[in-house]
């Protein structure tokens, strides 16, 4: 096993023989423990034929394994007062728990147990595919998360960044128990795992676990991020939709998770639209009173990333809204932000990262994601720092190519 340092916050990881990186927290001052385990598999590595097969595994997996059935996996941390999760996204799956830390090892031992030996039999896949296309119908019957499918779909242009991580109703409905299996047997690989817990633990105790449960995982290979660089669109699109409200989603590409311009589009993006003080809850909503829901919003995958202003508002309303934020948007490309905004907004995130890290879930993701974009640890202090030494140009810089109006993709669903 090779072990590297952990820094002033106690984090530290391992590696096992066969690949696999562990990945710990020590919060002494807690009683609980969020523990995950981390797959590099995710809808963009996916064809499209085949849409939603990361989804479908991550659901499978719960209807039983070789030493549990669905019903006892869903009493085997709840009965002891902890809770079980999972959540599919572009780049990654992962399955969690929370439980007291008396209780780590029995969360290692079911999350082991879902990742390395789910039956995956046909006729749980067939009522789980009606659960999945249940799940689809919703979002289409949701406007307000109907519009971001869209949105994605026409900005990333035919890449795979754009597309639904549900799947459509055509690719789930033709998934078969063999193709999951297979595509378990491909990817929950251990070069592909990250196994990570934050809490009251110890890593050795916890390593020493994970080695226990994973060890005849197999090597494999890493699976990186998206194969290619996207390309997007920008302009004004419409979809006509039959509802009570106008949704209007503005966006444009940024780029990835580890460039180093993530801290100006983040502070960019909490003054914008982040809480009642930001530019356009304040302009939208209080002053011209043109909507209930207003904000920003900022995903950065591993070859690039995307940052959007959501806003809902009647038809009758919808010009006159969608003009004051491309207004909002002009402006603050053509001006940036003054040194006293920015320095309220570097204190308002601040705050945020700090009360947020309260969590032992908070941690567990913070963890995880240093793995995962292959990246060194970085302590609150450090993370402190690098939000501390964005510089007003900077922002400047940032906001003149990203937020310019003429960038964005508009996309309206609603009466035409």
């Amino acid at each position: 096993m090779i072990r590297a340092a952990g820094d002033l916050e106690a984090m530290s990881r391992s590696r096992l023989d066969n690949g696999l990186e562990v990945l710990t927290e020590r919060i002494p001052g807690v009683r609980s423990a969020a523990v995950g385990v981390w797959i590099r598999q995710g809808s963009v590595h996916e064809s499209a034929e085949d849409a939603g097969v990361s989804h479908m595994l991550e659901h499978m997996v719960f209807k039983g394994t070789e030493r549990r059935s669905a019903v006892e996996i869903a009493v085997a941390l709840e009965g002891l007062g902890g809770s079980l999760d999972a959540y599919t996204s572009r780049e990654h799956t992962s399955y969690q728990a929370r439980v007291l830390d008396e209780h780590v090892p029995e969360a290692l031992d079911v999350l082991s147990d879902l990742v390395t030996a789910p039956r995956l039999l046909e006729a749980d896949l067939t009522l789980e595919r009606e659960v999945v296309l249940e799940e689809i119908a919703q979002v289409e019957d949701t406007p307000d998360d109907l519009v971001f499918e869209l949105h994605c779909e026409r900005l990333w242009n035919g890449h795979p960044y754009g597309r639904s991580i549900l799947g459509s109703k055509e690719t789930v409905g033709g998934l078969t128990a063999d193709r999951l299996r297979r595509l378990r047997e491909d990817t929950y690989t251990a070069a592909n795992l990250v196994v990570a817990g934050a809490g009251n633990l110890e890593h050795d105790d916890f390593a020493g676990r994970v080695a226990e449960l994973f060890a005849d995982v197999p090597p494999g290979a890493k699976a990186g991020p998206a194969a290619s660089t996207p390309t997007t669109r920008s302009g004004l699109e419409r979809q006509s939709r039959d509802s009570a409200q106008t949704h209007i989603v503005f966006g444009t590409d940024i780029p990835g998770h580890s460039h180093p311009d993530r801290y100006a589009l983040i502070l960019l993006s909490a003054a914008m639209g982040s809480g009642m003080s930001s530019r356009l809850f304040q302009k939208v909503r209080e002053e011209l009173g043109l909507c209930y829901a207003v904000y920003t919003y900022q995903s950065f995958y591993g070859v690039s990333g995307l940052s959007g202003v959501y806003l809902g508002t009647r038809p009758a309303t919808a010009d006159t809204a969608a003009r004051a934020v491309r207004h909002e948007l002009g402006r603050v490309a053509s001006e940036g932000l003054p040194e006293d905004e920015l320095e309220q907004i570097k204190r308002q995130v601040k705050g945020q990262v700090m009360i947020s890290l309260e969590s032992t879930g908070a941690r567990l993701h913070r963890l995880a994601s240093f793995a995962l974009h292959e990246e060194p640890f970085l302590g609150l202090d450090g993370l402190l720092e690098r939000v501390d030494a964005v510089t007003v140009e900077d922002v400047r810089r940032v906001a003149e190519k990203y937020f310019n109006p003429d960038r964005q993709l508009e996309l309206w669903l609603g009466p035409s």
